[in-house]
C-alpha cells in the first residue's frame, strides 16, 4: 500500500524502510524514521522501546501524530489477527508486482510467512 500512495502522489519513498532502515523510512515520509521505529517499537511489545519510541515521535512530530500513529497501529494490529484468525488471504500472491514486493523485502524470513500462498493452488 506504501509503494501505491507513493506512486500516486509521485512520491519517492525506500520500501527498506519496511525492514527497519531508518534512513530509507525517512526517505519520503514526513517523520518515517520515528514512524518505523514506534511501529517495530509496537510489534516488538517491549515496554521500554516502546515508552522511548513514543516520547521520541511526540517530542519530534506533536502529540497528534503520535495518537494518530498509536491508532493506525492498533488498527492493523486488529485486522490482521481478524484476517489470520478466519484464514482470508490478504492478496492475490501469485500477482508479479506483490511477488517482486515480497522477494525485495525478503518477507518470507517472518514465521508467518508459511501462512501465505506463494503459487495459486492448481
Amino acid at each position: 500500500m506504501l509503494r501505491a500512495s507513493a506512486d500516486l502522489t509521485e512520491t519517492t519513498i525506500d520500501l527498506a524502510g519496511v525492514n527497519g532502515n531508518p534512513d530509507a523510512a525517512a526517505t519520503g515520509v514526513t517523520y518515517g524514521r520515528e514512524l518505523m521505529l514506534f511501529a517495530e517499537a509496537v510489534a516488538s511489545r517491549n515496554e521500554d522501546r516502546l515508552r522511548d519510541a513514543r516520547e521520541a515521535l511526540n517530542r519530534i512530530a506533536g502529540p497528534a501524530v503520535l495518537v494518530d500513529a498509536a491508532g493506525v497501529a492498533a488498527n492493523f494490529q486488529r485486522m490482521v489477527r481478524i484476517a489470520d484468525a478466519m484464514g482470508i488471504p490478504v492478496d492475490n500472491m501469485a500477482d508479479e508486482s506483490g511477488q517482486r514486493i515480497r522477494q525485495e523485502l525478503n518477507l518470507e524470513r517472518f514465521p508467518s510467512a508459511r501462512n501465505s500462498l506463494t503459487k495459486q493452488p492448481v
